[in-house]
């Protein structure tokens, strides 16, 4: 064998190695892609808090992880539930698309699940004529607006509808939810959050440490 001929095979094995390298690479990002696709459409999703609709629970900032798998597995887009686990219950913070444009994801908290008898009396929430025990919501205005003018306050009673929940969020007095756009339809819950994993605060531009780490409930 002469040097030429040598120096050639040298050179085929070393591109077959950097090609064999290179397809391991590409192997390696395929399958890390396809995972955490897999991840983000079945099992947990990122999501940022836009506005202060679910204070003093949720800050505007906050960055949350949502257990997608805890409701079922649902085929994405049609939203069509495969795979029963459990059903979302009254005190679960549940991130949803806004049914008057889906587009939109909310985040609010379930008051109402189906067949429960949803009413509000002077701020005072009743489920199935039984007041609340454990309401998480907060009142910042302690003027009452009459049902006639506003629903805000008083409101129902409304039965919720099979495969529908009633959804409020914690800040009572400045939430845009079913008092006034009506029930959230089961195809449209993406999951209920579980722990702020990050919190930012632009106002003061830092890190609110303390909130990390944070289990919802």
């Amino acid at each position: 064998m002469n040097v030429k001929t040598a120096t050639m095979k040298t050179e085929i094995k070393k591109d077959i190695k950097a090609k064999g390298k290179l397809r391991e690479n590409i192997e390696a990002i395929v399958i890390a892609v396809i995972l955490a696709l897999f991840i983000r459409t079945f099992v947990v999703q990122a999501f940022k808090i836009p506005s202060g609709s679910m204070k003093p629970t949720l800050q505007i900032g906050d960055h949350i992880l949502v257990n997608k798998f805890i409701y079922g597995v649902k085929l994405p887009f049609i939203m069509t539930k495969i795979i029963p686990v459990t059903e979302p219950t009254n005190g679960d913070i549940i991130v949803f698309k806004y049914p008057k444009d889906p587009g939109k994801d909310f985040i609010k908290r379930v008051i109402g699940v189906p067949g429960d008898t949803v009413k509000i009396r002077n701020k005072k929430i009743f489920v199935n004529n039984v007041q609340l025990s454990v309401d998480h919501g907060v009142h910042s205005d302690p003027n009452i607006i009459p049902a006639q003018m506003n629903q805000r306050d008083n409101f129902g009673p409304v039965t919720v509808p099979e495969n529908s929940y009633f959804v409020m969020g914690d800040n009572r007095d400045n939430s845009y939810d079913s008092r006034f756009w009506g029930f959230v339809g089961e195809k449209a819950i993406k999951g209920k959050a579980f722990i702020i994993y990050w919190s930012w605060d632009s106002d003061n531009f830092g890190v609110r440490w303390g909130r990390i780490g944070s289990m919802l409930k």
